[in-house]
């Protein structure tokens, strides 16, 4: 390491953000990068811990310390060969990655980590500002075609391993445009879709053909692409989303979160769409669910000039610290305050929602019962939910926004047609090598292992290329 003992006389220092009464008033990204000067020190913490368990929390496995060296070195296109080594995309986890590699950072047990996340953003912009990030059209052809459903960040991320190894890609997306959530259900805030739009760019130059608005198994079925394909990938996602089955759920202004947010980014884009309007404006909005699709339905709704926003969480709140039963390098079960959480909103937690109440067809409110945990089944290690006696209440909502996380993929005629089966989590079921149990046909991502990050969905994609790629060699 260029300066070994950096973490002694560094602190860890934080990109600025726009402040919250002008970044509500835009959709756009909002953050200020750190200098050079600051990005070379913050690299410089990096210590020589011998075992970089930063690559390990990592999905992708990132070089970490190397690059983080080569930035102190104020060696960026370097630093930017060793990222692009083993991320196909770091652009997106740049911005949108929860940074598990931070919480396995060795710094952590005791100190600030390292800015891993902001140091990983920073190399890939700058090595596109330079110019190192452009089209390779020197790419030699096998003769194999592949077809990928779906153009996710799994789909992406197979797309890109294959066609750089010589074999011809069909990506086919049944909405209007590429990226899969990226594109559509993070909002532009967190990630504009000019920087999605960037990298499939070069992607289309380098031979990969994208064939939006293509549904399979509606505007074409899967039987056609395996008789006209060497290989399938099916990478379309978890898109079912979890619903909340309770008295007046088909009460007008109750909706998905992801119909919410996949509007606004449309509205965005300046892209057309037919279902009615879902407006947060003037309105008293309900998010339930904690998670990070919930935290971007409260952001969108307090740009779209919400009244008020509540966001309801199932579980109880995470201490501001790791308990003792959660160490170091286990993922950090803490509470984590958003930057949309910080825009204001009150937040609710270990309540469960009872009822939806409201008049004329239209939701009004929300009764909502206080619930706790029981101590974990010696045998089991679950805890049961109990309601709380003489805790229920009751919240105005005008839109409840639903934001519970998915089940697994949309059961289709692309799944049954072929009778492809499904493990017992309603996951594409594949072996080892991410085969389905139909030949020839493979599955990766969130719509093979279920809900999950856009690290781990591009760590799938570059699985199953690898195993795509030695089913066709042996073919």
């Amino acid at each position: 390491m260029g300066e070994v003992k950096g973490f002694l006389k560094y602190d860890r220092l934080e990109i600025s953000k726009e402040n919250v009464d002008s970044r509500i008033m835009h959709f756009n990204e909002f953050t200020k990068e750190l200098s050079e000067d600051e990005l070379k020190l913050q690299g410089a913490r990096c210590m020589d811990c011998g075992i970089p368990f930063c690559q390990s929390g990592c999905p992708v496995d990132n070089l970490i310390p190397e690059w983080n060296d080569l930035v102190y070195k104020n060696k960026w296109d370097e630093s930017a060969k060793r990222l692009l080594s083993t991320n196909n995309f770091p652009e997106f986890t740049g911005r949108v990655c929860p940074a598990p590699c931070e919480n396995s950072c060795v710094l952590d047990i005791n100190t600030p980590a390292v800015t891993i996340k902001n140091i990983e953003k920073s190399i890939i912009e700058k090595a596109f500002e330079n110019g190192l990030i452009k089209p390779n059209l020197s790419i030699v052809r096998t003769g194999k075609n592949i077809a990928i459903v779906g153009s996710g960040p799994a789909g992406l991320s197979a797309a890109d391993q294959l066609n750089k190894l010589g074999h011809t890609i069909t990506v086919f997306e049944k909405n209007e445009v590429i990226g899969g959530l990226l594109a559509l259900g993070i909002p532009d805030f967190k990630l504009e879709k000019n920087i999605v739009e960037r990298r499939t760019q070069i992607m289309q130059a380098e031979g990969v053909e994208f064939k939006t608005k293509t549904e399979i198994g509606v505007d074409k079925t899967l039987s056609e692409l395996k008789d006209e394909y060497d290989a399938i990938i099916l990478c379309g996602g978890a898109e079912q989303p979890r619903d909340l089955p309770i008295i007046g759920r088909a009460l007008k202004g109750v909706h998905y979160a992801m119909d919410f947010l996949k509007q606004q980014n449309r509205i965005n884009g300046n892209r057309d769409f037919s279902e009615e309007v879902i407006s947060a404006k003037d309105k008293n909005v309900v998010v339930i669910g904690g998670g990070d699709t919930g935290s971007d339905c409260i952001g969108t709704s307090i740009r779209q000039g919400a009244k008020s926003v509540l966001n309801l969480e199932l579980m109880q709140q995470f201490p501001k610290v790791r308990s003792n039963g959660n160490p170091w390098p286990e993922w950090a079960f803490i509470d984590r305050v958003s930057t949309s959480h910080e825009e204001g909103c009150k937040r609710e937690f270990s309540v469960l929602s009872k009822e939806f109440i409201g008049s004329k067809n239209q939701i009004q409110k929300i009764k909502i019962v206080r619930v706790e945990f029981e101590n974990p089944d010696p045998k089991t290690g679950r805890r049961n939910m109990v309601e709380i006696p003489n805790s229920e209440f009751e919240v105005e909502a005008d839109l409840v926004l639903l934001a519970m996380g998915f089940t697994g993929p949309v059961k289709s005629n692309m799944i049954d047609e072929l009778d492809i089966k499904l493990n017992d989590r309603n996951n594409i079921a594949t072996d080892n090598n991410f085969m389905t149990n139909i030949e020839g046909i493979f599955a990766a991502g969130d719509m093979r292992r279920g809900q999950s990050l856009v690290v781990w969905a591009i760590n799938e994609g570059r699985a199953v290329a690898e195993n795509v790629n030695e089913y066709l060699k042996k073919g």
